[in-house]
């Protein structure tokens, strides 16, 4: 239920329409992804059996001390899906309003105010990690086990601040339970179109563009035919004016390509969020 199933299921009924034969989306929680990552990876290389992986992939492969699946050898990149900007929130009792007057009311602080996590290594963690580290201030991260509850206590006060996926932070927003100062795409999200982006705010450095994407990876090793055909299913399904009205909606951003595309960029996020998560520091076993 939540936003990677609802995407993962949009795009599921579609591709089966391309494909001509069911998808089915089976959940497998736990260990920020890497239950199912693992289960794919083992899995026999036959081009049926797919993982749904978030951008957590490429950061577990520098967070985790120990995996039992590489990334980069043991699944090979399918297509890209989809995106989704986060979004830094401050619970509204507090005073900042705009991205100059949180800078202000964090560096008046210095250790003294929290934000919460999904969890150590997170993207809602290292995100707002890099807001930080890019204005100089500091602050005690609280880690939780997952966004929901980091942004339920963020809304309560027990916590000051967070980052979350703009779709899971928008209807909290809406009812000013917490306050949106920026989101962490280059651009403005047309959901919240008043809050500028973290580069154009100078949160981050200019051309700041990150977020929680999302893809399908198969079983090293499995047939190029196959992984071809569902590169085009995928491909089909995001072309869809139906499924795109319906991504706009869960707040995420289609995008698609190549085989190829994919394998080049999940490349370059392993290499940012390698170097990112040795400098915050983060682990995890």
């Amino acid at each position: 239920g939540g936003p990677t199933d609802v995407v993962a299921r949009i795009l599921a009924e579609r591709m089966g329409r391309e494909l001509g034969q069911p998808v089915v989306v089976e959940n497998r929680g736990g260990a920020n992804g890497n239950i199912a990552a693992e289960a794919v990876a083992k899995s026999e290389a036959d081009g049926h059996t797919l993982l749904y992986n978030t951008s957590s992939i490429a950061i577990s492969r520098a967070l985790y001390r120990r995996l039992s699946y590489d990334v980069l050898k043991d699944l090979a990149p399918v297509a890209l899906t989809a995106a989704s900007p986060l979004v830094l929130v401050v619970n509204p009792a507090m005073p900042p309003r705009d991205p100059a007057g949180f800078v202000a009311w964090v560096k008046a602080n210095p250790g003294k105010l929290s934000y919460s996590s999904g969890g150590i290594g997170n993207i809602s963690h290292l995100v707002t990690f890099l807001v930080l580290r890019h204005i100089g201030a500091e602050a005690v991260h609280v880690p939780y086990r997952g966004t929901a509850a980091a942004l339920t206590d963020t809304a309560a006060g027990n916590v000051q601040f967070t980052s979350d996926t703009l779709v899971t932070a928008l209807p909290v927003v809406q009812d000013n339970r917490v306050r949106a100062i920026a989101v962490s795409s280059a651009e403005r999200s047309p959901l919240l179109p008043e809050v500028p982006s973290m580069a154009e705010a100078g949160l981050t450095p200019p051309g700041f563009d990150l977020g929680a994407w999302q893809g399908i990876m198969a079983p090293a090793g499995s047939p190029p035919a196959a992984i071809a055909r569902v590169n085009a299913a995928v491909n089909a399904a995001l072309a869809d004016p139906e499924v795109r009205a319906k991504l706009a909606q869960q707040g995420a951003r289609p995008t698609g390509g190549s085989v190829a595309d994919y394998a080049a960029y999940l490349a370059s996020e392993v290499e940012l969020w390698t170097r990112v998560v040795r400098e915050s520091g983060a682990t995890a076993e």
